[in-house]
């Protein structure tokens, strides 16, 4: 390997190095680490780089071949998942890349697509730049894993996380799948990021709960970051902006300039308790990439055909990302028709596969509790603070009309008070709204109204930014419509300043001013007592500040520079905003790298036991595969029967076996009944009320006769009795066999 080899290969070892440490640090075994990473290039990275290619033709560089094969692997990979599941032939699933893999080594005409044909390498900097964003997202990691503990340990992981947990395990099985902790009822679920998850683990073999919990998000979200620097250097034609959409979109939050709160959705457009966002990422990112391709007179070749089943697969991931890209996309066909006087075949075909995905995922995967997103504009404020602790401080569940209780009482001036806060919203979430306001447009500020990838990105983000503030749902996952959006918004960010920009260092300058006054402003604090007034000036200060700062530095740049100056005042702007929001993340994920907590030892109502995880885990080990399990588990925190948050999924996800009734706080039924008796749906009780006091009286009284009708009737053979859940007879261990003890567990097996 040559010299000039080896320096461009040098930038991605110091994001592999540090997510290898981050992975080591939080318990993850070593083995598994390298196992994963050789799968994960082996059965993704490599089938999905050789199907981009055959597609979409190489990038002429390998960096962005692979991240964008990556992102095509994963759907491929998803591909021989269903195939398996469908059939029942998981044992096989090994098989599929490989079988990729062998079509392209032995088909003479796809040999030329393991090689770049016609290079067109990037330049050092670009590699450079991606791969601090990359390291970031590693370092990111530490948040992330710090909060849940690898099992079996004492500790609180959050409750979604169990859940999808046990959607893993789910998705080991064939079809058609079930509710694993409700069995027997239909799973209508966006679960194909949990199915990626359950593909990692059948095919290296290490447990789901390491996949799910370490090795699994930080490959997916590095595919995210590559697939939209692809996206930023496509739109722009300029590799700067690639760089600077990855560390917007990836290792960017909206600005706080000092105040006592943040914006809602202010933060990164992926999480590990939420892997069906995460996972939508690099699969919208690539859809961008080719409906940017197509609206500019590309074609596509046989990527049409991929682009449908693309679209379902986004569907099956997270289904708030479809509805803004149609919107971008409908946007931009409506500027083309308007110009050119003729139908945009490509944007009617675009939208014709995203339609075919929103409709047969809306059959497939969404649940019965769908109907729970309702519109009601601005609900999204009951979760801001200025507001609930004010005008909306009794709004209660906030059910029924067309907008708040508080805001329907809401006087003008409470009015101008909440008009106010969806303004500063605005302002915070600059560095991925300044686009719309700024767009791209040459260095001499001539804006290119004819380019369709414009009004595409901007449609995403109108669309997003719509959907967050016009629709209402009672765990702000109204949200997810603008979380999904900010990648393409930082990408039309990036290439509004990359389209500005005369000179770099100006840019430069731009960028660490907005990057010092975001982590040096003064803060101003919450008032104590929260009131309008008090809240409208605790949020404007800083805003006030901020604008006079901005004003002294442009009055003295002009003073000395002038004309030139005044030229360079858009892309300062962008640039400070752009430095703002990398340095708030940088310092929000700098503070969790070098102050990770200590282990949590107390045992809470809500905490998890090592033992009692030492006892799910027992059940996965032990139980067989079909085997179906009875508990006493049902709310979080345990012990609570009055007014249940059900949503204590542990028993259902560590021990990896459907459960008879575990948890139905998300089930269709509850999420459904959102609201009724004046209780939030993880507040409803069981569904199915028979089943359910059938399950209570086996643990409560060990009756035979109850027993062996749960045995008999519904086929349960495990019994896993918590005594920090609830009452456990003493009389089970005569009518059942006890196979494991430890800590407050019992579980037994139901012989005949």
């Amino acid at each position: 390997m040559t010299r000039a080899a080896l320096g461009r290969l040098l930038p991605w070892f110091f994001p592999a190095a540090t997510a290898f440490a981050v992975l080591h640090f939080f318990g993850t075994p070593d083995r598994q680490i390298a196992l994963y990473a050789v799968y994960f290039l082996a059965a993704v990275v490599v089938p999905g780089t050789l199907v981009f290619r055959a597609l979409l033709g190489s990038r002429g560089n390998w960096p962005e071949d692979l991240g964008l094969g990556a992102a095509t692997g994963l759907p491929v990979l998803l591909g021989g998942w269903a195939l398996a599941a469908a059939t029942g032939a998981q044992q096989l699933l090994i098989g599929w890349p490989l079988l990729v893999i062998g079509v392209f080594a032995l088909v003479p005409r796809l040999r030329r697509h393991w090689r770049i044909s016609e290079p067109d390498p990037l330049p050092i900097v670009w590699s450079w730049a991606v791969a601090a964003v990359l390291t970031l997202v590693a370092l990111w990691g530490v948040s992330v894993f710090e909060t849940n503990p690898l099992p079996p340990a004492t500790g609180v992981i959050y409750q979604d996380l169990y859940y999808h947990l046990a959607l893993v395990h789910e998705m080991t099985r064939t079809m058609p799948f079930q509710v694993p902790q409700l069995a027997g009822d239909e799973l209508r679920y966006h679960y194909l990021s949990d199915a990626d998850i359950a593909t990692g683990s059948m095919i290296t073999g290490i447990p789901p709960v390491n996949v799910l919990l370490r090795l699994w998000i930080l490959p997916v979200t590095a595919t995210a970051v590559v697939t939209f620097a692809a996206v930023g250097r496509t739109a722009a034609g300029r590799w700067q902006a690639g760089a600077i959409a990855a560390a917007l979109g990836f290792a960017g939050h909206a600005l706080t300039l000092g105040s006592p709160t943040g914006p809602v959705n202010g933060g990164l457009p992926v999480s590990l308790v939420s892997p069906s966002q995460t996972y939508a990422m690099p699969l919208i990112g690539l859809f961008t990439l080719a409906a940017l391709e197509a609206l500019r007179g590309r074609s596509l070749r046989w990527a049409w055909a991929l682009l449908p089943v693309l679209a379902l697969i986004c569907a099956g991931a997270k289904s708030s990302v479809l509805p803004p890209l149609a919107a971008g996309v409908g946007l931009a066909g409506v500027v083309l028709f308007w110009r050119r006087r003729r139908i945009p075949w490509p944007a009617v075909g675009l939208l014709g596969a995203i339609v075919f995905g929103i409709l047969l995922g809306q059959r497939l995967f969404a649940g019965g509790g769908a109907s729970t997103l309702a519109v009601q504009p601005l609900q999204a404020l009951h979760w801001v603070k200025p507001y609930n602790t004010t005008l909306g401080r009794n709004d209660g569940l906030g059910l029924g009309g067309f907008l708040l209780p508080g805001m329907e009482r809401a006087s003008v001036a409470g009015w101008l008070f909440i008009l106010g806060l969806v303004g500063w919203w605005a302002l915070m979430q600059a560095p991925r709204l300044i686009g719309l306001l700024l767009p791209p447009a040459g260095p001499e500020g001539a804006v290119d109204r004819t380019d369709p990838g414009r009004w595409l990105l901007g449609g995403i983000i109108v669309a997003g930014a719509g959907g967050l503030w016009t629709f209402a749902h009672p765990s702000l996952s109204q949200g997810y419509f603008y979380t999904g959006v900010v990648p393409a918004a930082a990408t039309l960010t990036a290439w509004a300043l990359a389209d500005r920009v005369r000179n770099w260092w100006i840019a430069l300058a731009g960028a660490m001013a907005g990057a010092a006054w975001q982590l040096f402003a003064p803060t101003f604090g919450a008032p104590a007592r929260p009131s309008v007034a008090g809240w409208a000036w605790a949020l404007a200060a800083p805003v006030l500040t901020t604008a006079a700062v901005m004003v002294v530095a442009m009055l003295i740049a002009v003073a000395v520079w002038r004309s030139r100056a005044v030229r360079a005042l858009p892309v300062l702007l962008i640039a400070a905003v752009a430095g703002g929001s990398v340095a708030n993340a940088a310092y929000q994920i700098g503070g969790s790298a070098v102050t990770v907590p200590p282990k949590r030892t107390t045992v809470t109502p809500t905490t998890i036991t090592a033992a009692e995880m030492r006892a799910a885990l027992w059940l996965d080990e032990h139980a067989g595969a079909e085997d179906l399990v009875a508990t006493n588990v049902h709310c979080s925190p345990m012990g609570s029967p009055v007014r249940c948050d059900a949503r204590g999924f542990w028993v259902a996800g560590l021990g990896g076996r459907r459960a008879f009734i575990e948890s139905w706080g998300y089930a269709d039924e509850a999420v459904a009944a959102h609201g009724r008796d004046g209780l939030t749906y993880t507040r409803q009780p069981a569904p199915d009320r028979g089943r359910f006091e059938l399950n209570e009286r086996v643990f409560r009284d060990g009756a035979s006769a109850d027993v062996a009708r749960l045995r008999d009737e519904y086929g349960v053979r495990w019994l896993f009795a918590d005594k920090r859940a609830g009452a456990v007879s003493p009389n089970l261990a005569v009518v059942a066999e006890l196979r494991h003890s430890g800590g407050p567990v019992s579980v037994y097996e139901l012989t005949r």
